[in-house]
């Protein structure tokens, strides 16, 4: 069996182990990876080795598709295409995996002017933007790109409302808080959570202020993955960046299930970011 493609059984089984080991993770529950590694080896009839380096192998592939990993299990990127689509098989199965549960209260308490988010002490971590100087990937671009063909990662996030409005929702409460601590509590009481309050529309999702009293606009992207996690952008949204370029920020939150990390990316976008039409509008002739 040695050196042999692990068939769809044993990459379903290994995938399972994973996310099982994964859940615990996040969760912060301790569990043992000997232990694991021994019940899937009587399962599969796999070596050890051989299943500590399948488990690397989906770390790779959960990197590529922009989700959380296991940080004991490094990438590792040479591997059969089919364990590609046994990952994509599980979070298939499973839309609402990591879906936050965001504040409905805070929701409803924004409609009506008032807030119930997190407290104003809890200041995101902001960090440089990535570049390849200050934060090489962990695995081959060119290989992350090969499975975003399979699945747009950009899109999964998109279309995760519950996600994007728990990123949201926790720039806001970094907002107040860094108001509040400038000594503008006035300022911080008047911030405005525009796609909830105002609906989508304005190109920007929260109005918030510079401790002067300047506007600062500020548009949200939230993953679960690393960093460089593509996002996207709509047509609006890059129209009012060029528009209010003084005022537009566009607050970039990676690491979402772990310990959300953000860093602000500043008009004009095309000096951070490639932009890559991904959809056209037809019309008859």
């Amino acid at each position: 069996m040695a050196g042999e493609d692990w068939s769809d059984i044993e990459i379903n089984a290994a995938v399972a182990d994973y996310f099982a080991m994964l859940t615990d993770d996040l969760a912060g529950l301790s569990y043992n990876k000997a232990a694991h590694n021994r019940a899937l080896q009587e399962r599969t009839g796999r070596s050890r080795g051989s299943i500590e380096f399948k488990h690397q192998n989906i770390s790779a592939v959960m990197l590529g598709l922009g989700q959380p990993w296991i940080p004991g299990y490094k990438p590792a990127a040479n591997f059969q295409n089919a364990l590609v689509d046994g990952v994509l098989r599980w979070l298939d199965a499973r839309d609402d995996w990591l879906a936050p549960r965001t504040g409905v209260s805070a929701v409803r308490e924004a409609r009506g002017g008032g807030w119930s988010g997190p407290e104003v002490s809890a200041l995101l971590e902001l960090g440089p933007v990535p570049s390849q100087r200050n934060e090489p990937p962990p695995v081959d671009p060119e290989f992350m790109a090969k499975i975003g063909l399979k699945y747009d990662v950009a899109e999964r996030d998109a279309r995760n409302r519950a996600l994007g409005k728990a990123g949201e929702e926790r720039v806001m409460a970094h907002e107040r808080a860094r108001l509040t601590q400038a000594g503008r509590a006035d300022l911080a009481r008047k911030i405005r959570w525009t796609s909830v309050e105002d609906g989508d529309g304005y190109g920007y999702d929260i109005a918030s202020f510079e401790p002067d009293g300047a506007d600062r606009l500020l548009e949200v992207k939230t993953t679960n993955g690393w960093e460089r996690t593509p996002f996207h952008l709509s047509r609006n949204e890059i129209a009012v960046a060029g528009e209010r370029r003084d005022h537009w920020h566009l607050v970039r939150v990676w690491n979402f299930t772990r310990t959300p990390r953000a860093f602000e990316l500043r008009p004009p976008l095309e000096a951070h970011i490639d932009l890559t039409p991904t959809s056209f509008l037809a019309a008859l002739r």
